[in-house]
């Protein structure tokens, strides 16, 4: 039976910035057995944009570094979006929504649903509509 696991963000977040050195090894010593025994990891959208912002107030990294660093860890082979590619595009869009915004909307697609939004530059987002207030 091949399992599959969900992260958190505090394991992304030690993905991402490799802090504390030593834990760090721990948890990616950790993830390549899984996933060398057939396992699969997966990150949600929320635990992403949890970590993106994580990033940016707690230490500081400005958002295309942010971006640019999940792109690499999700990209690494130990995770993956459990939305598949379409939030790889997410990651590497840097107009218009915020990303956040992107996967909200990203979320709401994979269960076939509009996003239904007050801000302009969501609404431009596919399957995105302004709610008119």
């Amino acid at each position: 039976m091949i399992l599959r696991y969900g992260i958190d963000t505090s394991v992304l977040v030690r993905l991402l910035t490799g802090r504390p050195r030593d834990r760090f090894a721990h948890t990616v010593r950790h993830l390549t057995t899984l996933v060398g025994d057939g396992t699969t990891v997966v990150v949600s959208n929320q635990v992403i944009g949890e970590a993106y912002v994580a990033l940016q107030h707690h230490f500081g990294v400005q958002k295309p570094a942010a971006r640019s660093a999940l792109i690499q860890v999700l990209g690494s082979g130990l995770v993956a979006p459990l939305n598949g590619l379409s939030v790889m595009r997410l990651l590497d869009a840097s107009s218009g929504a915020g990303l956040p915004d992107r996967l909200i909307a990203d979320d709401y697609a994979h269960s076939d649903l509009d996003t239904l939004t007050l801000d302009k530059a969501m609404a431009s987002l596919p399957r995105a509509r302004l709610l008119d207030a």
